[in-house]
């Protein structure tokens, strides 16, 4: 007899409440709450963070599935500038769409099965292949890369004939437990995401989908670091450990005893990094008796080792490039900075 894989989350999240994820979970309410109170009047300045991390977000989360191309063409297609021309451009242009309608309309984006559906369908919008916006037809493997070059299956999800029925009943559980009011979103939100990369739906691009759901979940529960602090980002700055915590997590998967906790933690430090980085980005922003200058000066002095020209204007959004290199200049004359490299790999690090 087969048995069929249930969802309860309002059972499950129970186990989470430990007192490590309790504590980030606390650290995440208060980040929330003090980041509604400066965005109330600083719509303008935030604008310029979601600009930068719309890019790095889209950069992000394809270079995890091995999706690239230049950081000039990748400005251009995301600015819609220019028309992509490679498969792997015309991914990026995918993720850049689903995206944009994630961060404009997430209020009225329910994750239903339908909706799913169609996000995955605008991911492939300009492939032409045939596999957006349709379950997998085949059975897939997560598989992993060895030191001596041979792959081995690091997960098998659930087969192809089982996905629809599966990922119907885990939108529909998932909806419950949300509804109910009773689970925090923080927990039940990073348990979706870990079901749906175990069941693994589509052919390709459940990766980059999962990415986008966990924003939109996040954006719908209030929690909005995302769309000025790429969480693509971190996550990919994390690799290693991002896949760690999916692999801990997945262990007895299938039988229903695998631990959540693992993929939870690692996701609710991400969402408190977001948080924190955000925090110390609008402080700067804020900081009125701070010249453009003196601000430039005060991201290369708080940042621990060296740091690039696009770096700092990555936390300085609203200054030109003209004003950070002559900051830059500055700081050198005065033998407050040293210059590490050259070219296109030059960075700066503080002297004292």
């Amino acid at each position: 007899m087969i048995k069929i894989r249930s969802f309860d989350f309002m059972n499950e999240y129970k186990e989470l409440l430990t007192p490590d994820v309790v504590a980030l979970l606390s650290t995440i309410h208060e980040y929330k709450g003090a980041q509604s109170a400066f965005a109330a009047g600083q719509g303008e300045k935030l604008e310029k963070l979601v600009e930068v991390a719309k890019i790095q977000s889209t950069e992000a989360s394809n270079r995890i599935e091995g999706i690239i191309t230049t950081s000039d063409r990748l400005k251009k297609i995301l600015r819609d500038k220019t028309a992509p021309k490679t498969r792997s451009e015309r991914e990026i242009a995918g993720y850049r769409d689903v995206l944009s309608t994630i961060h404009e309309s997430h209020d009225y984006i329910p994750p239903k099965l339908s909706v799913i559906l169609q996000l995955h369908r605008d991911l492939y919008r300009y492939s032409g292949s045939s596999v957006g916006g349709t379950f997998k037809n085949s059975d897939n493997i997560i598989a992993e890369e060895l030191p001596d070059g041979t792959k081995r299956a690091r997960f098998v999800p659930i087969p192809a004939w089982e996905t629809p029925d599966a990922a119907a009943r885990l939108c529909e559980a998932f909806d419950s437990a949300l509804s109910s009011g009773e689970a925090d979103p923080l927990l039940l939100i990073p348990m979706f995401i870990l079901d749906f990369l175990c069941i693994h739906p589509f052919n390709d691009g459940n990766g980059r989908i999962s990415r986008l759901l966990t924003l939109l979940l996040l954006y719908r529960a209030g929690y909005m670091a995302g769309k000025y602090i790429s969480i693509e980002k971190l996550i990919s700055d994390s690799k290693e450990s991002y896949y760690e915590a999916l692999q801990e997590s997945s262990a007895g998967w299938h039988e229903g005893t695998n631990d959540y906790k693992p993929f939870v933690l690692y996701m609710l430090g991400i969402i408190a990094a977001a948080y924190r980085e955000l925090s110390e980005r609008t402080l700067l922003l804020s900081s009125k008796n701070l010249s453009k200058p003196d601000r430039v000066r005060e991201v290369i002095k708080t940042h621990l080792g060296k740091i690039t020209k696009a770096e700092i204007m990555e936390h300085c959004p609203d200054i030109s490039a003209v004003t950070v290199q002559r900051a830059i200049a500055a700081m050198l004359e005065n033998g407050e900075i040293v210059k590490i490299g050259g070219g296109r790999y030059t960075a700066y690090a503080w002297k004292g």
